[in-house]
């Protein structure tokens, strides 16, 4: 008897295309990592914002549509939070291990998002990511290897990533959501760029890293974006929220195979925190989860 081959439905569509959105995310800062040494965490994040910019200007045209001045104002903002992020992110990931990055970072929208509650329930969430965080801390012996000023830039980029969604709420909701993501994307260009110059220099023009930067920005920024935004279509937006809340447990996998980054048990019970404290705020929220972006 031959078999009927039914295609897949669209949730199941929904379901893959984010978990290679995430999974993108993760390689492109992989591939970023290991242009650090020439480059700088600096350098980098100033080339990736740079190209990313060009490519989402490329897309929608930010140009076509007439912006009022309070309109401008909203679109900075939400940029200089998205320049803030990508470079604090990237000074994280310099000095600590890609899934440790992430995991901090996630806490930003996950405190947003507690912190917008007063249900009971939620202050168990808060409680599992204050311990993942206290787990990663070098504060013991296993995680002392650890450099303090690697978690401090994470909490930073964790911060900038909740101004980025509450400014970028505001942004989105006068100004078309192509729009103003292309735009913010340059006024973070402008706003990195003078850092990555100081750090690399001339260095910049280097054409040899012009194949893996352009991949970076794919990976990291256009690519994902729009697979997120097709996700979140068709996904019911807690199933959103609890897929993304694994993006810390893939970009420590994405760390071990590409970057030969290892984890104690220690930190692998952190991120396991973080991710249950993010799954259960998303599983019991009341209210719709927001479409985050990642680093």
């Amino acid at each position: 008897m031959s078999r009927v081959l039914t295609k897949p439905g669209p949730v199941t569509v929904a379901v893959l295309t984010l978990l290679v959105a995430m999974a993108s995310i993760q390689t492109g800062a992989s591939l970023a990592k290991q242009v650090f040494p020439v480059l700088g965490a600096a350098g980098a994040t100033a080339l990736r914002v740079f190209f990313a910019a060009l490519i989402l200007a490329a897309v929608f045209r930010p140009w076509r549509q007439r912006l009022t001045r309070k309109d401008l104002r909203a679109v900075a903002i939400y940029g200089a939070a998205l320049g803030g992020m990508n470079l604090t992110f990237y000074l994280a990931l310099e000095r600590i291990p890609l899934g440790i990055a992430v995991a901090i970072e996630f806490t930003g929208p996950l405190a947003l998002a507690l912190f917008s509650t007063r249900r009971a329930l939620d202050f168990v969430w808060a409680l599992l990511a204050v311990a993942g965080i206290l787990l990663i801390l070098p504060l013991s012996e296993t995680s002392r290897s650890l450099d303090w000023m690697g978690v401090f830039w994470a909490l930073v980029a964790a911060t900038c990533w909740a101004l980025y969604i509450l400014f970028g709420q505001r942004a989105g909701g006068t100004v078309h959501g192509g729009t103003a993501a292309s735009l913010g994307m340059c006024v973070a260009a402008l706003l990195v760029m003078p850092f990555g110059v100081a750090h690399a220099g001339m260095k910049l023009l280097d054409v040899s890293l012009l194949p893996i930067i352009l991949c970076v920005a794919v990976l990291s920024s256009a690519l994902p974006y729009s697979l997120e935004m097709y996700a979140l279509k068709a996904l019911p937006t807690r199933t959103f929220g609890i897929l993304m809340s694994l993006e810390p447990a893939m970009a420590a996998v994405s760390g071990l195979l590409l970057l030969k980054e290892r984890l104690s048990l220690v930190q692998w019970a952190a991120i396991g925190c973080i991710i249950l404290a993010s799954v259960g705020s998303s599983a019991t929220s009341r209210k719709p989860v927001e479409a985050v972006a990642a680093s």
